[in-house]
Formats: structure tokens, C-alpha cells, sequence
């Protein structure tokens, strides 16, 4: 094998040994999601400056006790890509915030790349080409075959090679200090969860339901919450969004419609067919008078709608901004989000220290 696999705290010492220097060394995490109920963290590959690779089982033992003293110290460069969800998972699982990170993707972006995949970085800049096999696989199952351990370690092996061309790119561009901006904003990222969250508002066609639809749709994802995570299956491979938008609709009279509706599983429609059916009913029931429809902003929710002078001095704000990007060869949106433009609009500073103020832009960008 060409990486060393670690599912016991005890066998970590020589990983331990060799994160205490300081060295720069690269990380990445493998989580379940698209698989399994709970998003929860699997993997943690890294490669150190040596060039050894390690994998670190996270269902077996806790990470945390050999990575969480290197992670967390400012000094030692930890190398990633495409970092933002890896760092909720470890501050969620691992009880770590990431200090030091450098991350290829935002370097990248600041660099003007078009595609910010680490595939497609790799083959342009290191002429490396990844494979995707496992791209969607359940990184929850055990034993993992070697096949699999291998394709995660590709996530890490390239990265210290892959930054140095990089940054040799970033220093010539003037950009160094913009890439080191957004890494230490990117640090602050914490796992955020809103046990209050209405479940409709992540189903994108629930938005132009009539309230008595929605309020069966919310009844039938909560239906499908509780059996993905009896089954610890992912949610939408018990039943996708638009098969319950239409069992929401189409409101099938018993089993036996609810198993003849397109899409829909007979052997889940049988075997919990009859609580969906309750459930639906339980929307049903609700007086017009107390339905809940699609959560809409409230009043005091945001600002609303800017007035028309407003609208217009952000449209200007659009066109110095696009002149701008196109300038500097980089994205429109990674120089300034639209949200961003719109905010400063409807504040209108009138010098560099109100547009600074206002807490829009960060300096490289001011």
C-alpha cells in the first residue's frame, strides 16, 4: 500500500510525531452524506511534508487526539482544497477550528481559474489526472476496500506541489496577501444548525404551493426523515423531493395509489405506506384558518426590497464592478458579491472610510 491506514489511537504516534514540527502538511476529510442519515466525518487523510500519506479512520477512534494540537497552531500550514465544508465537519465532530489553512481553491479563484476543481487544477498545473470512481461512494461502509483507501489518498498527495505552483502564481500576480485575507476568514467557519428550520424551505418547488399542499409536503418529510434515520439511509434515497411534491398533490387515497405513483418505491409504499397516508390526513385536518404555507420573510427579516434609486446606483456599482473583474482576469462575484454591491448601494458611503465601515468588503478588496 502506498499510504498507511490508521484505526487504533495507538498507532498514530509516528503520524503525531511528524505534525509536531511545524511542517506544512495537507489534509482532507471524507464524510457520508450522500449515503447515510448523519453527514458524519469518516475519513481524514493527510500527507505530510515528507510526502508519507496516512488515512485516519474517524469511526474507529477520535482524530481529535492526534490531529487537534497541529490543526490548531497558527504556525503550521495546513494545505486543503475546497475547505469550507471539511472545517464544519471537524469543528462539529472533531470539536476543531482550523488555524493556518491555505487552501487551493480560493487560491485559484483569486488566480482567475475557470474550473476550481481539484481535478481539473491538478491536470493544468501538475499534468495529474484524477480518476472519479468513488467520487459518490459511502465512505461509512467497513472494511473499506484498498481500492478506495488509495482514491481518498489522492485528495492530499498532490496538494504541497499543487500550492507551491500556486503561490509561485499568487507572488507574481501581487495577490499573496488577498489569498492569506481569505484564509483567515475562511478559519472562522463553524458548523451552524437551526433545529427550527421549517423542513419545506429545502424543496425548491415548495415555494409556489397552495398552503394546504404545503402543509402535507411537511408532514410526508418529516414522514421521510423518520425512516432515513431509523434506516440510516440519506433522506432522498428513501423518497426524493419531487415524489413527495406530488404525493403532496396528488393526495393518493391508499396503499395501493401511493404505490402505483411514478417514482415510488412498492416495497416502501407497503411497508410505510399507511403512516405517510396518517400523516396526510394530520395536514388535512388542520383548519384553513391555521395552516402554516411556505415560510415567506417576515417584515423585519431583511430590509426588503431596495426603492428604485437604490436598485439603480447598485446597477452602476455592477458595471465599475465588471469592469473591474474583467481587469483583473478574475471572477465578478469572488471580487465582489452582488449581495455585497447591493448593500453598499443602499448605504451610499462617500469615502473609503464609511465604505469601510460598513463591513461589506475585506481589504484586499477595498
Amino acid at each position: 500500500m502506498s499510504f498507511i491506514f490508521i484505526d487504533r489511537e495507538q498507532d498514530s504516534q509516528s503520524l503525531a510525531e511528524e505534525l509536531a514540527d511545524g511542517a506544512p502538511f495537507a489534509l482532507d476529510c471524507e464524510a457520508a452524506g450522500f449515503h447515510r442519515y448523519s453527514d458524519r466525518l469518516c475519513l481524514v487523510q493527510v500527507t505530510t511534508a515528507s510526502g508519507r500519506d496516512f488515512i485516519l479512520d474517524a469511526l474507529a477512534f477520535d482524530v481529535a487526539t492526534v490531529l487537534k494540537p497541529p490543526l490548531e497552531d497558527a504556525s503550521t500550514p495546513v494545505l486543503m482544497h475546497g475547505a469550507d465544508y471539511d472545517l464544519r465537519l471537524l469543528d462539529r465532530d472533531a470539536d476543531t477550528r482550523i488555524r493556518g489553512l491555505v487552501d487551493t481553491q480560493v487560491a485559484a479563484s483569486l488566480l482567475g481559474e475557470k474550473s476550481l476543481g481539484l481535478a481539473a487544477l491538478l491536470e493544468k498545473f501538475l499534468g495529474v489526472r484524477l480518476a472519479k470512481k468513488y467520487q459518490r461512494a459511502d465512505w461509512a461502509r467497513r472494511p473499506l476496500p484498498t481500492e478506495m483507501l488509495d482514491y481518498a489518498a489522492n485528495d492530499t498527495r498532490h496538494l504541497h506541489e499543487l500550492v507551491g505552483r500556486l503561490q509561485s502564481e499568487l507572488t507574481n500576480a501581487g495577490r499573496v496577501s488577498w489569498a492569506d485575507e481569505e484564509y483567515r476568514v475562511l478559519e472562522t467557519v463553524r458548523w451552524e444548525e437551526d433545529p427550527d428550520e421549517d423542513p419545506v424551505t429545502r424543496v425548491k418547488a415548495a415555494r409556489d404551493l397552495p398552503p394546504r399542499i404545503v402543509a402535507r409536503l411537511r408532514e410526508a418529510l418529516q414522514w421521510r426523515d423518520a425512516i432515513a434515520r431509523e434506516q440510516d439511509r440519506a433522506a432522498f434515497r428513501i423518497a426524493p423531493d419531487p415524489l413527495l411534491v406530488e404525493v403532496a398533490s396528488r393526495q393518493p387515497v391508499n396503499v395501493g395509489a401511493l404505490a402505483n405513483l411514478k417514482g415510488m418505491n412498492g416495497r416502501l409504499a407497503h411497508s410505510h405506506g399507511s403512516a405517510l397516508l396518517q400523516r396526510l390526513a394530520r395536514g388535512d385536518a388542520i383548519a384553513d384558518a391555521d395552516l402554516l404555507g411556505y415560510p415567506r420573510r417576515r417584515g423585519n427579516g431583511g430590509p426588503g426590497r431596495p426603492p428604485p434609486e437604490v436598485e439603480e446606483l447598485a446597477q452602476r456599482l455592477k458595471v465599475v464592478r465588471n469592469r473591474s473583474a474583467e481587469r483583473l482576469g478574475i471572477d465578478r462575484g469572488t471580487l465582489v458579491p452582488n449581495a455585497a454591491l447591493l448593500e453598499i448601494a443602499r448605504a451610499a458611503p462617500r469615502s473609503m472610510e464609511e465604505l469601510s465601515a460598513l463591513g461589506e468588503l475585506k481589504s484586499w478588496q477595498l
